[in-house]
């Protein structure tokens, strides 16, 4: 319960933090001012809560937090909707979290996800757990960004860990800073994994780039996003990244790199994938 609040307050005064007075449309209260965004009573004016009142439940100091006043908060702060979906994982109250306790152990890849990506070997596909484990992935995958990413790897540890994804994807920071706001999403969902947590605290230690990303504490779902490729021999690449994630298991999500017809990506992608089988015939 207490890391649940912690992770309740802190999300509050990274939000709070980011809006001025005029951004919130009240009227700031008289004095100097020394934070950057609105003041802990100007945020309880605006949601009609009592200063000390807020002040509790930023603190971690405040028990139970009805949904009522999540969204009067949500509202003042001007959340979005995926942000207003974090901002109640993280004040849900602990037991009701762990009726559904996270899954510690690997999962096995959904059979529908499977046959989806056996139908899509023309552009490289990737199933994922909501850890970023790799469940399953074809050969043009393999070939685009140029590591096995087996399963049972992490496409997070490649993403910030392994060089090689910085050389290749050409618009590294926009897309691993995208990832980074999903991870904290999928944390806040599942404050008791521990797994996925020790794979935030990894990350952070190691790279700069995630602990100044997790620090600002935005959040998104999964969304549409451009990964620009630069292939040591294909040349430059441009993939389109949509997210699957079927209704019986919201726990994994199949990401599939589109391209547009007809596009030199399109063109490119039958010879890497025939440079791959090449290569697989040789070893």
């Amino acid at each position: 319960m207490a890391r649940d609040r912690a992770e309740l307050g802190a999300f509050l005064r990274g939000r709070r933090d980011r809006l001025s007075p005029m951004q919130a449309r009240i009227e700031p209260f008289p004095g100097p001012r020394r934070v950057p965004g609105l003041r802990r009573e100007e945020l309880a004016v605006a949601a009609g809560l009592s200063p000390d009142y807020y002040s509790r439940l930023e603190q971690g100091r405040q028990a139970n937090v009805s949904p009522e006043v999540l969204d009067a908060l949500a509202r003042a702060l001007r959340l979005d909707d995926t942000e207003r979906a974090h901002l109640h994982d993280l004040a849900a109250p602990g037991p009701r979290r762990r009726s559904a306790p996270a899954r510690e152990l690997a999962q096995r890849a959904d059979p529908g996800l499977l046959r989806i990506m056996a139908a899509l070997h023309d552009v490289p596909v990737l199933l994922l757990d909501h850890r970023g484990d790799v469940l399953a992935r074809n050969a043009l995958l393999r070939a685009v960004l140029g590591r096995p990413l087996e399963p049972g790897s992490s496409f997070l540890r490649y993403l910030f860990l392994d060089p090689v994804a910085r050389e290749r994807i050409v618009n590294w920071a926009v897309f691993a800073q995208a990832a980074v706001a999903t991870l904290r999403m999928e944390a806040g969902r599942r404050l008791h994994d521990r797994r996925l947590h020790a794979l935030v605290d990894e990350l952070r230690a190691t790279d700069g780039d995630v602990a100044a990303w997790w620090d600002d504490h935005a959040v998104r779902d999964y969304a549409s996003v451009i990964k620009l490729i630069r292939h040591p021999e294909a040349g430059d690449l441009m993939f389109g990244i949509e997210t699957v994630s079927p209704p019986n298991e919201p726990d994994q999500r199949l990401t599939i790199y589109t391209v547009e017809p007809d596009s030199p990506t399109a063109r490119v992608l039958p010879i890497l994938a025939s440079w791959d089988a090449d290569t697989a015939d040789l070893s």
